[in-house]
């Protein structure tokens, strides 16, 4: 029970001699519904769309290609997250509303390994050993619920409660967290570049709208200002991702490429 429930319950407990009137009611029960909202929780947990969002109203996944010039930030309207492993999942799986390359895949190989995702990860609530990465400067996980979490440092203890708690994470490389820009700019070369982010309470994934420098993309997402930022694996084959419509239809971000089919993980949004 959240405390500021438990202290109006003490307040008009019978037990402490205090009855409600209906004039006490007619005060009580819009501070109750109120509180009902809130949420007991630390984690990210997610909120509704802000109604200045520029967005595809009638998609499952709400598009946001304004707030920043240069950057496509897409918002998964989901029912639950995972980190699918092995095989790509298939556009035909109409339950699916986003897919992209998550984790580094470690090594060009033709057999899929969990030990060659880059990092420990967590997929359908199991945990599974990855191969080392020194790039690896954080996580993400959600719980399962419709909490999640960003860290920058060691993640070991976040993927076992996560596995707990039957959900998903990944370890890859911070670029904001807690809203401060994690440095050096690590990255070379001019790409299309992405990021899972928390921007005012909501997850959503960020591409730069062109293909620019690693620091012009961290800059255009300093401008953004989400609360957090993980980078997400790019690159031709890698950045291959779609995502579905209200009516169904899938749309292609990157099409497919011939090393694709060295791809090992993706995170996963669902209805």
């Amino acid at each position: 029970m959240c405390t500021n429930f438990q202290h109006l319950f003490r307040l008009f407990n019978p037990a402490n001699g205090l009855f409600m009137t209906n004039k006490t009611l007619h005060f009580l029960l819009p501070m109750l519904a109120v509180l009902s909202m809130c949420c007991c929780t630390g984690r990210g947990s997610q909120q509704p769309m802000n109604n200045d969002t520029t967005a595809i109203q009638s998609s499952p996944v709400m598009i946001d290609d304004t707030t920043v010039a240069g950057l496509i930030a897409y918002y998964p309207q989901y029912g639950r997250i995972d980190l699918v492993c092995g095989q790509m999942p298939s556009k035909n799986a109409d339950s699916i509303i986003f897919c992209a390359e998550a984790a580094f895949t470690h090594e060009l190989l033709d057999e899929f390994a969990h030990s060659n995702i880059d990092g420990d990860h967590v997929s359908g609530g199991k945990r599974y050993k990855g191969a080392v990465c020194s790039d690896n400067s954080g996580a993400f996980a959600w719980f399962g619920d419709t909490t999640w979490e960003f860290v920058h440092g060691d993640y070991g203890e976040l993927l076992d409660s996560v596995a707990q708690a039957g959900g998903m994470g990944f370890g890859q490389a911070i670029i904001i967290h807690n809203g401060e820009s994690v440095r050096p700019l690590w990255r070379d070369g001019v790409n299309q570049y992405r990021a899972l982010c928390e921007k005012d309470g909501r997850l959503c994934i960020v591409d730069s709208r062109d293909a620019v420098e690693y620091e012009r993309f961290v800059a255009l997402l300093e401008q953004f200002a989400p609360t957090h930022a993980l980078y997400m694996d790019m690159g031709a084959g890698w950045n291959h991702s779609w995502w579905r419509d209200g009516d169904g239809k899938v749309h292609e971000i990157h099409p497919t490429a011939e090393k694709s089919r060295y791809c090992t993980n993706w995170i996963t949004f669902y209805k």
